[in-house]
């Protein structure tokens, strides 16, 4: 089999992508391959307008049925796959959405949110993000993780501060994940986690989804897919190939602005990080050449088995684990 026809074969999920949303992106979409995606809908909005964005977005995915579908359960990416189309599954960076209100985990979970970050970069009534010092999971926060865990939310930990992390992995009992990080022993960044972070999310269960930001690549913006392969070997070397996937934290045709917005705390006080020049790694630059990830695996000397794995059949089953179907 060809990477080309392992490709297009396989169960192909990105664990993050907060790109601008249309039809043009679903398009690209259907060009990389891809089986699924879990979607922002949700960063510094509170319960109002994440209910707006979700609106609009069914309005999107409507429109656009011939290359998307939504998706609620791991039978649907199976459908998303036969269908030939991506599934869609709408997630939030920041737990802000669910204000101080416990029932609106529930409210969320029926309007199709499948995956949810605890906070995003700062404190919330959760916990604590990785650019501030951590206080750990609030009394609220416990509250919440067992709601999600209730409902079938899985929790995400990719801008949660350490001491935060481990608070939430020790008290869920689903597993729980960082959707789209890279390993600080590759390059030393606040987003960035260590050893001892992966392998305790692993040993616990968890999760680890591989970025590709390149701010956070030991690269940087000079980096390739190759690089972003040598993140995923370091991290699999970690966690084992059974608990590693992509989160690939694509923001196409995103602005000058949203990302304004992105790195200021609560979309407009404090600045909290300068990413600087905004590009992804030569060779998959846009979600169109995702099949260059599995070439570039293979390419490694990852087997056919293992990048089935890392490329979406994990994911699937992870999910299953935290959705119950």
């Amino acid at each position: 089999m060809t990477p080309a026809e392992l490709h297009q074969d396989a169960i192909v999920i990105d664990g993050l992508i907060i790109a601008k949303w249309n039809r043009e992106l679903f398009e690209d979409m259907r060009k990389g391959g891809l089986t699924a995606a879990n979607c922002t809908v949700s960063v510094w909005e509170g319960f109002q307008a994440t209910v707006d964005n979700i609106v609009a977005t069914n309005a999107l995915l409507a429109e656009s049925s011939d290359l998307v579908r939504p998706v609620h359960t791991t039978a649907d990416i199976t459908r998303a796959k036969e269908e030939g189309k991506t599934g869609i599954i709408y997630g939030f960076q920041n737990a802000h959405a669910f204000e101080d209100q416990i029932g609106y985990v529930e409210i969320f979970k029926r309007l199709g949110v499948g995956i949810v970050q605890m906070c995003y970069n700062t404190q919330n009534l959760v916990g604590t993000g990785c650019y501030e010092r951590d206080g750990g999971l609030s009394g609220f926060g416990r509250e919440i993780v067992a709601e999600m865990n209730r409902v079938g939310i899985m929790c995400d930990l990719s801008h949660v501060g350490e001491k935060t992390s481990t608070e939430v992995i020790e008290a869920s009992e689903k597993p729980v994940c960082y959707s789209h990080c890279l390993p600080s022993g590759l390059k030393d960044h606040p987003r960035n986690k260590s050893d001892e972070e992966l392998k305790f999310i692993a040993d616990n269960g968890g999760f680890v989804g591989v970025t590709m930001f390149t701010p956070f690549l030991r690269a940087g913006i000079d980096a390739t897919v190759d690089d972003y392969v040598e993140a995923i070997e370091y991290v699999m070397n970690i966690v084992g190939e059974d608990a590693i996937g992509i989160g690939t934290d694509f923001t196409q045709g995103q602005d000058h602005d949203f990302f304004e917005w992105l790195t200021h705390d609560k979309g407009y006080a404090r600045r909290l990080t300068r990413f600087g020049k905004i590009i992804n790694p030569e060779g998959i630059r846009t979600i169109g050449e995702f099949g260059n990830l599995t070439e570039a695996l293979l390419r490694r000397g990852f087997s056919e088995h293992q990048v089935r794995k890392i490329m979406g059949e994990n994911w699937v089953r992870v999910l299953k684990d935290v959705w119950g179907a």
